[in-house]
């Protein structure tokens, strides 16, 4: 059936209306039912701690109930596996830090699995720095110290990290292609054990997190002789940052927390979703947590924080094929 050009343009424009309106009224209705956030963190650890406080003003904003569920193992894929069934609605959001996203790709070849081919970025919440922490009796006082004693005696420095693949691993690999030195890993199971060690001296050094290290620093066991940033962070302003301590100016070691979405869920949801979440950590009593922790909160558009994905992605891509680093 031919129709004339006048009137196709004209069902054509309708047409265009009527999935334009579809859209705004799918936004202006979300949420109408209870929205749950799945996340590999397990409960109680910092990034857990931080989403329950954005769920809980989410669902008063939203006037619906905001789940969080759990579902930490497996390198992060039983969260973002659970995640992938769900429906692209917008009612099942996915919390993952940048190694999940930028990383993994690259630590399960096997796979095949580019998170960014299964979700869509829709809102950042926070990044962290990473400070470079020794025993409270350890003879080095700065990174100049420490990468002089790994040029020493190359392979008898150990590090310790939460876990292979992990910022502080792929960190301290950075740190070594940088400077020039070559040292021993010790990957841990048990965060605080990692920090125990590090206070006791067991192992020589690790990069760490506050929310990770506070109770053994609070303890006087450990020293941060560093942050690796470009800028001291106001929590800490007594830490220098990794040039001025001595190491190399461009290494700099954090990892972003963001929130995704199984791919096709409409842009006027994922639109609202990253308005409200921005509007949520704004809120003064989320700031105040993030302080206690170095949270540096965030309000990326999803384009940035692909932007960010990718270019963290390009770095560890070329970290793992260095040091032969996989997972499977």
């Amino acid at each position: 059936m031919n129709f004339p050009r006048a009137l196709l343009t004209g069902l054509l424009a309708l047409t265009s209306l009527a999935m334009a309106g579809g859209a705004a009224a799918q936004a202006g209705d979300y949420p109408n039912k209870p929205v749950t956030l799945v996340t590999p963190f397990a409960a109680g650890s910092g990034p857990d701690a931080v989403l329950r406080l954005v769920s809980d003003k989410l669902s008063r904003l939203w006037n619906q109930r905001v789940l969080i569920d759990n579902r930490p193992g497996g390198g992060g894929f039983i969260a973002i596996d659970q995640a992938r069934r769900a429906a692209p609605d917008g009612y099942t959001l996915l919390q993952l830090d940048s190694e999940h996203v930028a990383a993994l790709p690259h630590l399960y070849k096997s796979r095949n699995f580019v998170t960014l081919q299964h979700f869509d970025p829709v809102a950042s919440l926070f990044r962290t720095p990473f400070f470079v922490a020794v025993g409270s009796d350890s003879k080095w006082k700065t990174m100049a110290d420490l990468i002089a004693a790994a040029k020493a005696d190359p392979d008898a420095i150990v590090y310790g990290s939460w876990g292979v693949g992990s910022p502080g691993h792929l960190g301290a690999q950075q740190l070594e292609a940088l400077s020039g030195i070559r040292m021993r890993h010790a990957p841990y199971r048990e965060v605080s054990q990692l920090y125990s060690n590090v206070g006791t001296g067991e192992v020589p050094w690790a990069f760490a997190s506050i929310p990770s290290s506070q109770g053994i620093y609070k303890a006087g066991k450990l020293r941060y002789i560093a942050v690796a940033a470009a800028k001291r962070i106001p929590q800490m302003p007594e830490v220098p940052t990794m040039a001025e301590a001595g190491g190399p100016a461009g290494l700099e070691v954090n990892s972003f927390v963001s929130l995704l979405a199984p791919k096709g869920v409409p842009a006027a949801i994922k639109a609202k979703i990253n308005a409200d979440v921005a509007k949520v950590i704004a809120d003064p009593e989320i700031r105040a947590r993030f302080d206690t922790f170095a949270f540096e909160p965030l309000a990326w558009s999803p384009e940035e924080i692909e932007r960010q994905a990718e270019a963290k992605s390009k770095v560890y891509g070329e970290l793992v094929r260095r040091g032969n680093i996989s997972l499977e």
